[in-house]
């Protein structure tokens, strides 16, 4: 009889929690990759008005991966180092 193995389900995140100044960093560079990030796809291959919809989401993900691997030294800023 053949064993099939639960699938377990990944974090998304991909991590420990971010700290206050990685979250001041996150929205930071959600931001900036509002305006100079990837934009929507157009034509027969876009994601339509649901790709619209979520598209912040992948903004917000991106922004939280990229605050995890940089350091803006938003945290020496906010602790008084500057």
């Amino acid at each position: 009889m053949m064993q099939i193995e639960p699938i377990q389900p990944k974090t998304l995140t991909g991590g420990a929690p971010l700290s206050a100044a990685d979250k001041l960093e996150q929205a930071f560079l959600e931001e900036m990759l509002k305006y100079c990030g990837p934009s929507a796809s157009e034509g027969g291959f876009s994601g339509g008005a649901g790709e619209e919809q979520f598209s912040s989401f992948l903004t917000r993900e991106h922004a939280g991966q990229m605050a995890r691997r940089l350091d803006l030294g938003f945290a020496g800023l906010l602790e008084g180092r500057a």
